[in-house]
């Protein structure tokens, strides 16, 4: 579990192929603190460290890994953001953050203004439940609030401190950004889903009358 506040920026070291998955090693500023086993959010992707030393770890990318997010186009020399696993008792910063990418979105707009900047990104229609005007959203690892929504298509405003400690910097109009929506809001859709395709069983006009309301 993380909570979507990048602890570091690391540079993909190496990236070598594994059948149809794919092995990275990460450069981070961390990584003599890891162990095998841990688990790491890189651009919001939960990986598990399989070997790492005093510079950098080393991942493995399977293929459902790589059909529902963006680590399929990094390269040697790609920045990702990282964040290690929170610890129960820590302060809650952002939100919390399986890193299970839901989808992945494209920037479409950037607009820079006097003190931040705003990144429209737009997503498959299908996960619009999922979003509301300012919740949570995770871009990449990052925790953002969603400032507008318009149909598909959300937009983040970015700070000055995270423009300059995330990869938020070099993104661009056209970039494949990992999205996982909020975990509550998810469960609560599927709840509700679900309720509509069980007949007579739901939050209806008559439940509500028998539990008081």
């Amino acid at each position: 579990m993380f909570t979507g506040i990048i602890e570091a920026t690391g540079r993909v070291a190496a990236v070598t192929g594994r059948g149809g998955g794919v092995r990275f090693r990460v450069e981070a500023p961390f990584a003599s603190e890891l162990r095998v086993d841990e688990s790491v959010s890189v651009n919001g992707v939960c990986q598990t460290v399989v070997s790492c030393d005093a510079r950098g770890f080393e991942v493995q990318a399977i293929e459902e890994t790589l059909a529902k997010t963006n680590l399929g186009t990094l390269k040697p020399g790609s920045a990702v953001n990282l964040e290690r696993a929170m610890q129960i008792g820590g302060r809650l910063d952002g939100h919390l953050v399986q890193g299970h990418v839901d989808a992945t979105g494209t920037v479409r707009e950037i607009e820079t203004l006097e003190t931040s900047w705003l990144y429209t990104v737009q997503f498959e229609d299908r996960f619009r439940s999922y979003v509301i005007p300012v919740g949570s959203i995770c871009l990449n690892g990052i925790s953002l609030t969603v400032a507008r929504l318009d149909g598909n298509r959300l937009t983040v405003a970015i700070i000055p401190h995270t423009f300059e400690n995330t990869t938020v910097s070099g993104w661009k109009v056209g970039t494949a950004l990992n999205m996982e929506f909020d975990m509550v809001g998810k469960y609560v859709v599927g709840f509700l889903e679900n309720q509509k395709s069980v007949p007579g069983v739901g939050m209806t006009g008559s439940w509500l009358r028998e539990q008081g309301f």
